[in-house]
């Protein structure tokens, strides 16, 4: 079960709130990016960042000179949002047009993974994630290149997932308008692959259809439920 502290509590429509962590896991594993906010003097900062999990903790790289990555390694509290959009609700009011979504809201403080080893194993892992069997084919990084990568982390020990996937809430009094109700979902589809102008000939197209499961482009239901 999800954490319930006084930030990750869901006011807002806390009918939408989940509390199931393998849920927070899904919204985090589809997703793949994070916004995360950052104090500097001049004011607050959101920058998407790519970020991926491993058991219970996500994590992000930069350049050791980013300034993002050296405010997060402070230790400095931030929070991370993630969000998949799933489609429009098509109300017969306009007050009740909405959307469909799925929301996670990450709270906490980041911490350096300083272990050269370890953080070879993490940066191969979101490798894997994204392309799996792929690091069997590629170089993997140098010394230099670890040297000059920062790799934070931070627990998913207080956090809150939202999910809209509602019917239309219209009033009553407005379900006798003649005008067409419904919804207009979003897919997102991954594939085919697309090769770079600087392939060699002769080399097999991979299959990473099984990272994907449904979303991959020739497992895609057509029929709209």
């Amino acid at each position: 079960m999800l954490s319930n502290t006084p930030r990750s509590t869901v006011k807002k429509a806390a009918h939408k709130a989940q509390d199931n962590v393998e849920t927070l896991y899904q919204v985090i594993d589809h997703s793949l990016v994070a916004h995360i906010a950052i104090n500097q003097e001049s004011g607050p900062v959101v920058i998407p960042m790519l970020a991926w999990r491993v058991d219970d903790k996500v994590y992000i790289h930069g350049a050791n000179n980013s300034r993002l990555m050296r405010n997060l390694a402070q230790g400095e509290q931030t929070c991370l949002t993630f969000t998949l959009f799933d489609g429009w609700v098509l109300a017969r009011s306009a007050f009740h047009h909405s959307a469909h979504y799925r929301s996670a809201v990450v709270f906490g403080s980041f911490e350096r993974v300083e272990d050269r080893g370890e953080k070879d194993r993490l940066l191969n892992h979101f490798i894997e994630q994204i392309a799996p069997g792929r690091c069997e084919d590629i170089r993997l990084s140098s010394d230099k290149e670890l040297d000059a990568t920062m790799l934070l982390e931070i627990p998913l020990t207080e956090a809150s997932v939202k999910i809209s996937g509602g019917e239309v809430n219209d009033d009553n009094a407005d379900l006798d308008i003649p005008a067409w109700a419904g919804f207009i979902p979003y897919k997102t589809v991954v594939g085919p692959l697309k090769p770079s102008a600087t392939l060699a000939q002769g080399i097999s197209e991979p299959n990473y259809s099984d990272a994907y499961g449904n979303r991959w482009f020739d497992n895609i239901d057509t029929q709209i439920s």
